[in-house]
């Protein structure tokens, strides 16, 4: 499968999008200004571990689909492990050194040069860095 089709699956059928008002849910919100796009981000911790992790919200091909491939990927990691995850995927967009390994299918990123698309890939990842860094 190519990048496009990965992208376009993950937006097409979203993983782990659903909403969890619940007490044991961290909930964060993260909109970009200059366009539609609103996610709000549910991360439950249990003893460092991040044991559930969704999404819910409108937001672009770009920003639904990086959603549904970051949940997937930190969902039953650490909380260090999760916050390596996140500083890889943030480095990759900057185009800083990164270990491409960890990134999975969030790789399908690495190419993007737009910045405007660089936010939408970034929005969910900055809503869970704030998340996590809070249970360290």
């Amino acid at each position: 499968m190519d990048k496009r089709e990965i992208i376009l699956q993950h937006y097409s059928k979203p993983q782990n999008k659903k909403r969890m008002e619940s007490e044991e849910y961290t909930k964060e919100n993260t909109r970009n200004s200059s366009c539609i796009d609103n996610l709000d981000i549910y991360i439950k911790i249990k003893d460092s571990y991040i044991e559930d992790i969704t999404f819910d919200g409108e937001a672009c091909a770009i920003s639904i689909s990086s959603a549904s491939i970051m949940t997937k990927n930190l969902n039953k990691k650490s909380v260090r492990e999760g916050l390596e995850y996140i500083k890889n995927f943030e480095n990759m967009l900057n185009e800083k050194e990164y270990e491409q390994n960890i990134l999975k299918e969030a790789i399908v990123y690495e190419n993007t040069k737009n910045t405007s698309r660089k936010t939408c890939a970034w929005l969910p990842y900055d809503a869970a860095k704030k998340i996590l860094e809070k249970n360290i």
